[in-house]
């Protein structure tokens, strides 16, 4: 995509937010989807006799069937658009959740699994690059708002775990069936708009692939770093993600409906973050919130696994906020290195953050059979400490006479 159709407003303004509504929701729907997967993994513990080893297994098979499929998909619909892959990709995704409804034994866990991640694949770098190109320039803003809908599905994928799928066992996922069709009809209408709106010609072989203000070895260096905050944040968050609850009904007894709601508060502070972290990128620069939103949580994930029910959940409230307000500030700042490579670089850091939750998830369930969740969690807390590395980023709004100083 080019840099003058990823800036210029591709529509009438109130068309714009309306494309960036239809976006949100349909990514609230996919994430929901997708958080079902681990929000279950009790029932399935339970149904299947699973080890923690075979649950992060389950996490790994999934998420890094999405990490390998999204870059290439992005590179491709760079410059071969795909406007109607978006509905397919989703029905991807109701396939795998009936698989899981009705499975009978670990394998087909597994390939629901698949599924599920062949779906995330092709949904999140394509309708990355619509919620772009309907930004009008505030690409912040826009993958705010793009962004939180994934957030707040994931929220509420622990709470319809708890009041719909436990109540009527491992078959009630069937019932998000009907979630997945109104997902591919809203997706329908998003892949005929972009089909309309996106003005874009495949780059040339000349089209710049770095920022203009920086050389290759800043973009690679400045790429690096990126990828590294990345595996800090999701490497971290994999703990949350697949073992939060394991977590909370071993240390405090709670129950397992009560803790997939303290879940949900923590899923609720990440979209809050969300939304918190574009608008303040367009506003004062994606360094700054990148830098803050990485270092700055260390002191709350340090005290974390030595607090009391209460001091956990308001720490992992404050964790979830401040770590989620960095991702939309990485998207825009690697799509801004790279002009031209929108799906590509999309498609790498959504795949690599699947891949990375994945391994991390496989590797923390296997630490904590040996070592137990309370170890899991105490390794964790330092891994925000990565985050001193986004001294190296260079500033993108420096003038070009400037901008060579950063490093």
């Amino acid at each position: 995509m080019s840099n003058t159709t990823a800036t210029a407003p591709s529509a009438a303004g109130g068309a714009t937010f309306a494309v960036l509504g239809a976006a949100s929701l349909c990514h609230l729907l996919n994430d929901m989807m997708q958080a079902l997967l681990p929000a279950v993994y009790p029932i399935l513990q339970g149904n299947f006799a699973l080890t923690f080893t075979q649950v992060g297994f389950l996490t790994l098979v999934y998420q890094l069937t999405a990490s390998l499929l999204q870059p290439f998909i992005g590179a491709y619909t760079d410059k071969h658009p795909l406007p109607y892959s978006l509905p397919f990709g989703m029905a991807s995704s109701m396939t795998g959740l009936l698989v899981l409804a009705y499975a009978t034994n670990y394998h087909m866990l597994l390939m629901g699994s698949v599924m599920l991640g062949i779906g995330s694949s092709i949904f999140h770098p394509e309708t990355s690059r619509i919620a772009r190109l309907a930004s009008g320039g505030s690409h912040g803003m826009a993958q705010s708002v793009f962004q939180v809908g994934g957030n707040f599905g994931s929220a509420l994928g622990p709470l319809a775990a708890a009041f719909i799928v436990l109540p009527q066992g491992q078959k009630g996922l069937a019932w998000f069936g009907l979630v997945a069709v109104a997902g591919i009809i809203i997706l329908g209408f998003l892949g005929r708009w972009y089909q309309l709106n996106n003005r874009s010609r495949p780059p040339s072989t000349n089209a710049p692939l770095r920022h203009a203000f920086l050389s290759s070895k800043q973009v690679t260096l400045a790429m690096s770093v990126l990828i590294a905050l990345l595996f800090s944040k999701f490497i971290y968050l994999a703990s949350f993600t697949s073992y939060y609850t394991f977590f909370l009904m071993e240390k405090f007894s709670l129950p397992i409906q009560q803790a997939q709601i303290h879940q949900f508060v923590f899923f609720g502070a990440v979209a809050a973050g969300t939304i918190a972290g574009g608008p303040i990128g367009d506003r004062l620069g994606r360094k700054p919130v990148i830098w803050v939103s990485i270092l700055g949580v260390l002191p709350f994930t340090l005290m974390l696994p030595h607090a009391g029910l209460v001091g956990t959940i308001v720490l992992s409230t404050v964790i979830g906020f401040t770590m989620a307000s960095a991702f939309p500030a990485i998207v825009v700042y690697g799509q801004d290195l790279m002009p031209g490579r929108v799906g590509m670089v999309s498609g790498l850091f959504f795949g690599f953050i699947f891949g990375i939750g994945g391994i991390g998830a496989a590797w923390l369930g296997a630490l904590a059979d040996w070592k137990g969740l309370t170890f899991v969690f105490n390794f964790c807390s330092i891994l925000p400490a990565i985050g001193i590395l986004a001294m190296f980023l260079p500033d993108t709004r420096k003038r070009p006479e400037t901008a060579g100083q950063d490093l």
